[in-house]
């Protein structure tokens, strides 16, 4: 009976029985319960697996043209690599680029079978969860079991989150990946993103990192061991953990000979290799260009931001590379005669302290403990002038200190090298040294003796007029002491040597070399409150009467600079000083002595501008910025000169470089200016220059007080210019001044970065008309003709058309006895010389 009424039943479900009566049928039977609830939770699974899993997976669309973050790389004017701006060690190579060697050892210790699995290690996940399960709720974390591909989809798809349903996530995206990328280009990114300890991302990175070494260098031993670091860099140190990482290293090339990836004879060579790993070092590069470089990466933040979340040209992810004008050679000369002037108005001062006080924790004052080297490096402080060097004071005792060093070794300074005075407190220096002091030591005898770091400071910078790109920068005494660059970012009064730009204005509105400009008592009424207001001369001189315009700049006379201000209008002198990027100032006579603050490099700049006729831009830094592909992105517009850099010339007209500057002011007026600016050199404040027997124009300055100390000037090739000051501005001495102070640290970088460089004249423009006249009086003369006394009487002056002095011609004379021209007869035993001899002999540049 039951047969029958089944088979009764069924016979109703084939012939159409009603759905419920189907159902009824369904439902008594184990099988249609089964059917039922795979019909409903199927459905379900799939929605939960969608709302938890899928719906926010990345897609892998991505990695095929993944652009890893990379660090920027800046160059030198000749191209070569001198820096890198990187948060993290990052190099990415080609997977044709990655010794066979070394990726066989990767597979040994992450993935045997890579080739040959589609993504996801069945034995080895199955390994894993049963290890996870094993290890629920006792905190330790379970082995991965991770393919390379699956490392691939966590690294830079998925995220390290430590849960059953990231593992998911990646093993669909590991399938994922293996459809849509070659094996090839899964090594390649894997190889270039994993992360190995010492902030290295990628195998070259860590292969610096490590052992400081290129990846075609690394032996077999050094290859294993960058294969057991995905483990955990920390786990397999190789100064604290030595012995793991040698046992695990040899795992690694255990695997690899049964692998058969190597031979017998390989294996016994490596496995008994020591790692032979360096210390943590800091990256190459890091150390060069100093305040030139930091300058740089401030400029390229502002203009294309700091992280990827900035665009894709970041300066930390973006993958830069920056040519910069930087010339290793004249930065190497700027920053020691700066730093050499500064100690030279330094020395005999005493010490004014340490250079920073770190608090050291009970315990660690000893030597051996070494719990004073962490605070040291913290610090971030170091020197590289000479052999001086920064270190952290231990321990102080009756006969000296101990000192310790940033790279963990220690040394001992006698009571003896530590006696300057301190100063302004009296007693000697050691007396003052306590534990924890970071003080400049070096070398001096069996020990080290105490260095005084020159706390007055200043800013240099070098300039070639003819592009406006700086050569050289030095902000200070060292960058790693101090950051702030006094070439860029301190705000200075500059003194006189804004005065070449007042009379500049003065050309500009009708002036010439030889005008006359009373230097006596100048008084202006300031109104009821604030009075009168009388301008004196440096050194409270009232002034010595009735000058030209070039005797007034020479000796700087401010009585004649006012006055000159005055009678064209402060209105047209602060705008000339606006056009040439120096400032924007209010219309005050003061601002004719140099009251206005600016900087070095503005200043400097101003100078390339006279040098350059009066053509210019601000300066810059940044020849050209390009992209990871090689694309330059900025400056817009970018074009390269064609043919530049052509070897031979191929009949053509010459190629030009685009030129992206601006007539600022006359040519003729800024070449008068060169001109007359000679003379300072050659008979004005600035004569202790005189001797390096070339063409130089300059001007030095001393402002109020004397707070701060100037000379800008230079060459048609270069220009420098650079201030002396204390960065809370106080007097330094009343002897103090631009010609005593600055004017010699420009003489030592001169010395030494123009030699080789051809003597050239300034070149005047077109229209410059040249006349000899009387220096002191600025009459023409006729009778006489310049010599090479600097302090002759009769010199040549460039004048604008039609401005030259000229002698009258009276009345009474007939024309034609003007006019007739007189036989050449010798004067002073030597033929007599006409104006177009003196051009010729000047190669015709006038």
């Amino acid at each position: 009976m039951p047969a029958a009424n089944s088979t009764t039943q069924f016979r109703l479900f084939r012939n159409g029985a009603p759905a419920r009566g189907r159902f009824q049928w369904l439902w008594a039977r184990w099988w249609g319960k089964l059917l039922v609830a795979l019909a409903v939770l199927i459905p379900i699974g799939y929605a939960l697996l969608w709302l938890l899993i899928l719906r926010d997976l990345p897609s892998v669309d991505k990695l095929r043209t993944y652009e890893p973050p990379l660090p920027s790389n800046v160059r030198s004017i000749d191209g070569t690599p001198i820096h890198s701006y990187a948060r993290d060690r990052r190099i990415e190579l080609s997977y044709a680029e990655y010794p066979p060697l070394l990726v066989r050892a990767f597979l040994a210790a992450e993935d045997k079978s890579f080739f040959e699995h589609g993504g996801v290690d069945y034995p080895g996940v199955a390994g894993a969860i049963v290890d996870y399960v094993s290890k629920v709720g006792t905190g330790k974390r379970a082995k991965g079991g991770s393919t390379i591909t699956q490392q691939v989809a966590k690294n830079l798809l998925v995220g390290n989150e430590y849960s059953p349903t990231r593992k998911l996530r990646e093993a669909i995206l590991a399938y994922r990946i293996e459809d849509a990328l070659t094996k090839q280009q899964i090594l390649e990114l894997y190889l270039n993103q994993i992360p190995l300890g010492r902030n290295a991302f990628g195998v070259a990175a860590a292969s610096r990192a490590y052992f400081d070494k290129e990846l075609d260098e690394l032996t077999l031993g050094q290859s294993a061991y960058l294969a057991i670091l995905p483990k955990g860099p920390a786990l397999f140190d190789p100064f604290r953990n030595t012995e793991r990482a040698l046992g695990r290293r040899n795992y690694v090339l255990r695997e690899m000979l049964e692998n058969g990836f190597i031979n017998e004879a390989q294996f016994a060579s490596a496995n008994a290799e020591p790692i032979g790993a360096v210390r943590r070092q800091t990256p190459r590069f890091e150390r060069v260009g100093g305040y030139f470089v930091e300058e740089v990466r401030r400029q390229l933040i502002d203009k294309f931001g700091e992280s990827e979340r900035d665009g894709p040209y970041s300066v930390y992810s973006g993958g830069l590379w920056v040519r910069t004008s930087y010339d290793p050679r004249l930065q190497r000369y700027a920053q020691q005669a700066l730093r050499e002037g500064l100690i030279r108005y330094d020395r005999g001062r005493g010490w004014d302290g340490p250079l920073r006080h770190v608090d050291l924790a009970p315990g660690t004052v000893a030597a051996e403990s070494r719990g004073w080297l962490q605070p040291l490096l913290d610090t971030n402080i170091g020197l590289d002038y000479q052999d001086w060097r920064a270190a952290i004071v231990i321990a102080v005792d009756a006969g000296g200190a101990q000192i310790g060093f940033a790279d963990g070794k220690t040394g001992t300074m006698p009571r003896s090298a530590a006696q300057m005075p301190l100063r302004g407190k009296g007693g000697t220096a050691f007396a003052a040294l306590k534990a924890g002091d970071i003080i400049a030591v070096a070398p001096e005898g069996n020990g080290f003796g105490l260095r005084a770091v020159p706390r007055v400071s200043g800013g240099m910078v070098v300039q070639e007029p003819a592009t406006g790109r700086v050569l050289a920068m030095q902000g200070g005494f060292d960058s790693r002491l101090n950051s702030f660059n006094r070439a860029t970012q301190a705000l200075r009064q500059p003194g006189s040597t804004i005065k070449p730009i007042v009379y500049a204005s003065a050309l500009e509105n009708g002036m010439t070399p030889a005008s006359i400009i009373i230097d006596g008592p100048f008084c202006v009424d300031q109104g009821a409150r604030l009075g009168q207001k009388c301008f004196r001369n440096f050194g409270g001189s009232q002034g010595s009467g009735p000058h030209t315009m070039r005797w007034g700049i020479e000796q700087s006379r401010n009585l004649m600079t006012v006055r000159t201000a005055s009678q064209i209008g402060m209105e047209r002198v602060v705008d000339t000083i606006n056009r040439m990027g120096i400032g924007k100032y209010p219309p005050y006579l003061s601002i004719a002595l140099g009251a206005g603050e600016t900087t070095v490099q503005r200043m400097v700049n101003a100078f390339a501008i006279l040098e350059n006729q009066g053509r210019g831009a601000p300066s810059t830094l940044i020849d050209y910025v390009q992209d990871r592909h090689g694309k330059v992105v900025w400056p817009e517009n970018w074009r390269p000169c064609a043919r530049c850099n052509a070897p031979d010339w191929n009949g053509r007209a010459m190629p030009r470089p685009i030129v992206r500057q601006r007539q600022v002011i006359d040519a003729v007026t800024a070449f008068q200016m060169v001109h007359i600016t000679e003379g300072v050199i050659q008979r004005g404040t600035a004569t202790v220059l005189r001797d390096l027997g070339r063409p130089i124009f300059g001007k030095t300055g001393t402002s109020t007080g004397p707070t701060d100390v100037w000379f800008i000037g230079g060459t048609p090739q270069i220009v420098a210019g650079l201030y002396i000051g204390y960065d809370n501005p106080r007097s330094l001495g009343g002897y103090a001044q631009g010609g005593t102070l600055a004017a010699p640290i420009f003489k030592a970088f001169a010395k030494d970065a123009y030699q080789g460089l051809e003597v050239m004249p300034f070149r005047a423009p077109r229209g410059v008309r040249f006349a000899r006249i009387d220096r002191a009086s600025g009459r023409p003369v006729f009778g006489a003709w310049p010599g090479d006394d600097p302090k002759a009487a009769v010199i040549w002056e460039a004048f604008k058309p039609e401005s030259e002095p000229r002698r009258a011609v009276a009345r009474s004379v007939a024309p034609e006895a003007v006019v007739k021209p007189r036989e050449a007869r010798p004067v002073e035993g030597r033929e007599r010389q006409s104006d177009s001899d003196f051009l010729q002999r000047q190669g015709g540049i006038y």
